[in-house]
Formats: C-alpha cells, structure tokens, sequence
C-alpha cells in the first residue's frame, strides 16, 4: 500500500500533520498501537487527564472560594482518585470522539499496531492479528515520549510510580516524595498539597523553572509553601527503598532521609523510539531516545522528518501542533509562516504563562526595558474570583516603548496571556493597552493597569531628567556669569 505520508504516532503532531497533508489532497495513512490509544500521551496520560484532574481537585476542594467560605464550600469531604478518574474518563472519551471524527472526515487511513522501518522508504504495522507493510514517499515521526525509569529506582505503582502511574493510584496517599521538580512534577505536587496531602519537592537544581522569570516562580513557590509544601533544592537523590508499613524512604546525597508513603519520579521524559528500528531507516537516537532535527523538522534522511516531544524542549502540545503542520508544509513544498512569539503556559495552580523575553534576557542583551506591573487583588474581576495573589507584568523597551515580554500567574493566566502575543506580533507599544477599552469587570483590565504603571515610571523619569538637565544648565549659565564677573575684576 502506497502513500503520499506515513505518520508514526497519533499525538497532537501526528494529527495536526496528517490532516493537513489530506487537505492538501495528499493520501495519508496513521499509524497507532491501539485504537484506545488515539490522541498519545497527551490525550490517555499527559496533558489533558493531568489538567482535568487539577480542574477536578479546584471544584471539588472549592479552593478558588476557600477566602470567602473556607470549608463549607467544599464539594465533597472525603475525595477520592475514583472520583478524579471519572472526570479524567468522561473528558478523554470526548475528546477521543473528536479526534476520530477529524480523521476519518479527513480522509486519513488509520492503522492500528507497533510500526517500524523496514527500510527508509518502508514500515512494518503489526498487531496480534495481521502484519502488512506501507510505503510512504514522506514518514513523519511524532511518536511521542514515555516517563524515564531508571534501573536503579524500584517502581512498584503503587508506592514508587512515575506520572503515567499516578492516575492509576488506588487511593490518595498521606504523604509524597516528588522527584524532580520540572513542569510535570510541580504541577502533581501542588494538586495533592491542595487535596491535603504533605508534599516535599526534591531537585538538584538550586532553582526551579530557569525558563521563567524570576519573580514569578518567587510567587509561585511562596504560594507553595503557604500551602505546606517543603522544597529540597539542590539536593541528589541516591536511592529510593521500600520500609515495613507501605512507607518508602529517599536518600539523599546529603546524607538526609525522607520517608513518606508515596514517591513520584518524574527526573525527565525518554523518546518512544525504541522499537521503530531506526537503523534501518539510516537514524539513530540519542541517549534519551530522541531524534535530531533541522528548524523544518527534517531528520539527516531527507524524507523522514521529527515533531512533538521526540525532538525535545519545548515539549508542548500547543507547539507540537504546528510542528506537526509545518513539516508537512516543508516536506510538500506548501508555504507556512509563523505569527509572533510562542506563548508557554505552566498548569500549576496558580497558572503561570509567558511571552517574549524575561528580564534577565533583557538585561543580559542589554536591551533598556521597563516594566509595569497589576496586582489581580487591584482588579475587581480578581476580588470576584478570589484571586488575591496573581500578578500580569508588562516589559517595554524604554525608547521606542515596544513590548519585549508579558508574564503571568494567576487564575486564567494562560487565557490573557494572548492579548499580549497578539499585540506583540503586530509590534505594538504598550501605549495600545493604555488607549484601548477593555470589559469590565475582567482579567483583561489588567493589561491597562499595569500600562498605566509602567508609563507612569517612564514619565517620572523623563520628567526628573529634564527638571536635572534645566537645573544643570542653570548652574551652567551662573557659572558663566561668575566667570565674566572675575575677568572684570581682575582687568
């Protein structure tokens, strides 16, 4: 069977590529290991189970309102991991349903079985029932990437488990060890701190998300620590072992010990490469089972191109779909432009979310900014949805007053985050915030605020240099004046 496209892998690459090959008339054929499995990770064990469970956790602790009515706005006392995998299940399903629907209205053959090459032009699909072999002109890998798992970490799934394995927990533990303190374990970490659980972070970084700003990630780790969570920061992890009681103990290092029920490992993400056998194919991986790709997605064999987690940072679902698109428009010869900076969004609670340049990179670049700030307990859509803590910065250059970067956390910051790209992608000022009339009450109100705050600093400064530079000339003109007087005295 001949076709125009084979894409390995049903993630949110693979169905964004394979459906815009078909629209362009290509014929395309999908390749998945099981039907259930449509979606990849992001849909059965990543992005969307772990974001309808924090969803879940905030209606059924009633944590936005807990200011206002503390317990008695509780959904439910006694909250169960059934009750979090019946949202997680009725959220999948739909989303399944979706995706199937596109595909199938797209013309896009689906295969269902473990691919790999047969040789650079050819892959094997094979399940328990059958075996066939494609031949694609173009292969586009968007495979995905798995939880890494050590030899020396003994996971159990029940005790010891990696963020595949925590949904499948019978029950919420007492107490966590989380290990690794990237995207995915701060996320876990904080939703089982709101649910009660005592949480320690360990890393062996001195600091947490270097990707962020700063500031932020402050706020975001005072907020954890009201909460009771413990970080150990810049520590290593020796060892992990089972104790009598269903009790599990991590050494560090250091020498410290830290017992708790349970341990979640989440120190980075493997490529799911392993059984494609690339070699035949003329690729290899690296030591984390990814591939190398040019900036068009193309692997060192012209026709096999990479997208999504396999070819790393950044790793999200947001940029693997035009990933996906955009090999696909490379590889069929298809224009495709790309609009302004990629936003990143973080689902910890509270959300953070970003665009551009942080200030560290501006003051690295030596790039003159300045920044304004709004408090979301300054805004009345803030007070309403009891966010009291969250914070939209604004960075401008000084000069031509170009915004550089926007940076949020807080309820709904992934949301807002865009009226920024938006306005940084059409190389708008921040004076566009300040003459632009937002709704009221909303989170969008922040973007005038902290407008006003930024070109409040920038006019005070300009008004102090002037009224220095009318006092400088000043002294000037006296001294000029004293120098006159002198020459007449002494002729």
């Amino acid at each position: 069977m001949k076709y125009d496209l084979i894409v390995i892998g049903s993630g949110p690459a693979g169905q964004k590529g394979a459906i815009a090959a078909s629209k362009m008339g290509k014929k395309v054929a999908l390749v998945e290991r099981e039907m259930e499995t449509v979606g990849g990770v992001c849909l059965h064990t990543g992005t969307i189970p772990s974001k309808t469970m924090r969803e879940a956790i905030l209606h059924l602790t009633g944590y936005r309102q807990r200011d206002v009515y503390s317990d008695q706005y509780r959904h439910k006392r006694d909250i169960t991991m059934d009750d979090l995998r019946h949202k997680i299940a009725h959220v999948t399903q739909l989303e399944l349903d979706v995706i199937q629907d596109q595909l199938l209205r797209n013309g896009v053959d689906l295969f269902e079985g473990n691919a790999s090459f047969k040789s650079p032009h050819e892959i094997i699909v094979e399940n328990k029932d059958s075996k066939q072999v494609l031949e694609g002109e173009h292969i586009l890998l968007g495979c995905g990437t798995k939880p890494n798992r050590p030899d020396h970490i003994p996971f159990d799934g029940k005790n010891i488990f990696d963020s595949d394995e925590i949904l499948k927990l019978d029950e919420i533990p007492r107490s966590m060890t989380v290990i690794g303190g990237g995207v995915i374990g701060i996320e876990y970490a904080i939703m089982y701190a709101i649910l009660g659980v005592r949480v320690t972070v360990v890393d062996g970084r001195e600091r947490l998300l270097e990707f962020c700003d700063r500031e932020i990630i402050d706020a975001l780790l005072f907020h954890c620590r009201a909460l009771g969570m413990v970080f150990r920061l810049g520590e290593e992890v020796v060892g992990i072992e089972h104790m009598p009681r269903d009790f599990v103990v991590v050494h560090l290092e250091s020498g410290k010990r830290l017992i708790s029920e349970t341990a979640l490992f989440t120190v980075g993400r493997v490529g799911d490469t392993e059984h494609l056998n690339l070699e035949a194919a003329g690729l290899e991986r690296d030591k984390r089972g990814r591939l190398w790709c040019d900036e068009n997605h193309k692997t060192r064999v012209g026709h096999i191109y990479g997208v999504g987690d396999i070819v790393g940072f950044p790793a999200l679902a947001s940029v693997s779909m035009e990933q996906g698109r955009r090999a696909v428009c490379g590889m069929f010869n298809q224009p495709f432009k790309h609009c302004g900076e990629m936003p990143y969004g973080l689902f910890t609670i509270p959300e953070i979310s970003m665009v551009g340049l942080n200030e560290e990179e501006l003051t690295k670049e030596k790039i003159p900014y300045e920044m304004g700030i709004a408090h979301f307990r300054e805004i009345a859509k803030g007070q309403i949805i009891g966010d009291h803590t969250g914070l939209l910065k604004i960075l401008f250059h000084r000069e031509t007053r170009e915004l550089l970067g926007v940076h949020c956390i807080g309820e709904t910051a992934t949301e807002i985050i865009h009226i920024g790209q938006a306005v940084m992608a059409m190389k708008g000022t921040i004076d566009y915030f300040r003459d632009t009339v937002f709704n009221y009450p909303t989170m969008a109100e922040c973007y005038k605020v902290a407008a006003f705050d930024g070109l409040n600093k920038v006019e005070i400064d300009s008004t102090f240099f002037s009224e220095s530079m009318d006092s400088c000339e000043d002294i000037e003109s006296r001294l000029e004046e004293c120098e006159s007087a002198l020459e007449e005295l002494s002729s």
